[in-house]
């Protein structure tokens, strides 16, 4: 089978599409043709091998685990000796590691549930990572609850317009910062209302919020502490510096140690973790209509290098998806 295998650190330039052997379904597992997969910021952390603490996981001269991607949406092949959830003909998604392939195995009772029929295999590739970790920060490290006020900084990016959806499932009244060419599609996702970071400062707009969600992880905490009340939540999801040794978490600590003492609740650098429980969450919020996945781009299996390159511009508009 084709898969996208990466054998050193490196840009999208280390991406190479090989043939490799197509796995078989052990007991317990399945084995799920590949429909179409999505690209994350966690990818892109992976195939640099940054930031240099990552490689005390991710192998510290070289990739431990060779195979790249992570999220999938597919068709269930076949099934290994006491399978009892799914069987051949099934259309499933979830996160398995190696999901840029053709095939990818997949024990039954981890990342993996049936998908609804009203969504694309594209549209069900795009929730796993970034929908989980915008469910947790809003569930878990928010607290999220009916009538809140939330402010979603990058509120047009993968995370970003998952989390505008699923605050407003929640019952949460929601604003969203983005950029110009993302104000109306994150109003008609739900926003009730949006703001344009090129035109406004958020952050001296006057208005202050329950929970701030900081996705775009562009702001100090000198700035963010001006939007919210006292006691309210600010759960850090993302940041933008690139420095090799400590990448995003420099931007987390830096917030974590001048929030000291404030009497706002700080919830450090939001690291999603896959879980089946979660993806049957997701699953029900895509079958009501109440979440619906925004795609930027497509790409081929091929052109993942190409997808890579795109979301590392950091103007993705949703998600990137890979076809397969």
């Amino acid at each position: 089978m084709k898969a996208i295998v990466q054998y050193v650190y490196g840009g999208p330039e280390v991406l190479q599409l090989k043939d490799v052997d197509k796995p078989v379904a052990a007991d317990g597992e399945v084995l799920v043709r590949i429909r179409a997969a999505s690209v994350n910021a966690a990818d892109l952390h992976f195939m640099r091998g940054e930031p240099y603490v990552a490689r005390m996981a991710f192998g510290l001269r070289k990739p431990k685990n060779e195979r790249f991607g992570n999220d999938f949406a597919g068709v269930v092949e076949s099934v290994g000796g006491k399978v009892t959830q799914f069987k051949p003909g099934d259309a499933v998604f979830g996160g398995r590691n190696g999901a840029f392939a053709e095939y990818v195995t997949v024990p039954e009772d981890k990342q993996i549930v049936l998908m609804p029929s009203n969504v694309t295999f594209e549209e069900a590739a795009a929730v796993p990572i970034a929908g989980i970790t915008a469910l947790q920060a809003l569930r878990d490290g928010g607290h999220v609850g009916p009538g809140q006020s939330v402010l979603i900084n990058g509120a047009g990016g993968g995370v970003g317009t998952f989390a505008v959806q699923i605050a407003k499932s929640f019952g949460a009244r929601v604003t969203g910062v983005t950029s110009t060419t993302n104000v109306e599609m994150v109003s008609e996702i739900g926003a009730d209302e949006v703001i344009d970071y090129t035109k406004q400062d958020f952050t001296r707009s006057g208005q202050r919020y329950d929970l701030m969600i900081d996705i775009a992880g562009n702001r100090s905490w000198s700035e963010c502490k001006r939007v919210l009340y006292p006691k309210s939540a600010f759960v850090i999801v993302g940041g933008l510096s690139k420095k090799p040794w400590l990448g995003p978490l420099s931007h987390s600590a830096a917030l974590i140690v001048t929030s000291f003492r404030a009497s706002q609740h700080v919830v450090p650098l939001f690291l999603a973790k896959l879980s089946k429980e979660d993806l049957v969450v997701l699953q029900g919020l895509l079958n009501s209509g109440r979440v619906r996945p925004v795609i930027d781009r497509t790409y081929t299996l091929s052109e993942t290098p190409e997808a890579i390159r795109y979301l590392e511009l950091g103007h993705a508009r949703g998600k990137v998806v890979i076809t397969v």
